[in-house]
């Protein structure tokens, strides 16, 4: 919604949710730009390059990818199975890796920019969450490689929030504890991520290889 409130055209993908991507297209339209929505699993490399052709049939290129698919899941590390730890990985690393790679011929035409969504997570070590640090962490790596590798015509950063609250009820336990950790004593909102992958979308292309950090300071904490 915010890259249709710049003006921008807006395409964007679901796996499962159609009900929810029919609204969303709709929402976008009412804004009076054009919009896309594409059934995608960035896990396969099939899904995303159709996905791909289509954008291109439609807008004919590509401006500004943002990486922002991804998988949350809490088990404590003795009982994490190869399939689940395969799986985080699937989505979190493998999906902005094949959705970047294959993008780039549309995004180096004009000079583009991709922005990967990570996490404090792959920053900082969560004992609860050990194949979804590796995997954001693994996507921070990648954030850099891409950096260097596709300068200078794609500019690559990362957001990597840290505990943000959607709204709605009254937080949970867990939440209210988190916000007593984090100096600016509260969990952030939707709108404070929205705005780090805007300054990223529309600042300077010079700036890359950057992770910018949308934690209100938790990731100081020891």
């Amino acid at each position: 919604m915010a890259m249709a409130a710049a003006g921008a055209d807006v395409a964007f993908t679901y796996r499962s949710s159609a009900a929810d991507a029919r609204q969303t297209l709709a929402d976008l339209e009412a804004r009076g730009v054009r919009a896309l929505a594409l059934r995608c699993d960035v896990r396969g490399e099939r899904s995303v390059a159709a996905a791909l052709r289509q954008l291109k049939a439609k807008f004919g290129g590509l401006d500004v990818l943002i990486n922002n698919a991804g998988a949350y899941d809490t088990i404590d590390f003795e009982r994490i199975t190869a399939r689940q730890w395969d799986d985080m990985f699937a989505t979190n690393t493998r999906g902005p890796f094949l959705m970047s790679r294959l993008a780039v011929p549309l995004l180096r035409p004009r000079k583009g920019r991709i922005i990967n969504i990570a996490s404090l997570g792959g920053l900082r070590p969560w004992a609860s969450h050990a194949h979804y640090c590796a995997s954001k962490a693994a996507l921070i790596m990648l954030n850099q490689v891409m950096a260097k590798a596709l300068a200078p015509d794609v500019s690559v950063n990362c957001v990597s929030p840290g505990m943000i609250s959607t709204g709605g009820s009254q937080p949970s336990a867990f939440l209210q504890h988190v916000a007593q950790k984090t100096p600016m004593k509260r969990a952030g909102t939707p709108a404070e991520v929205v705005a780090a992958v805007m300054f990223f979308a529309t600042g300077p292309h010079f700036i890359t290889g950057q992770v910018l950090g949308v934690d209100g300071g938790l990731g100081l904490e020891s």
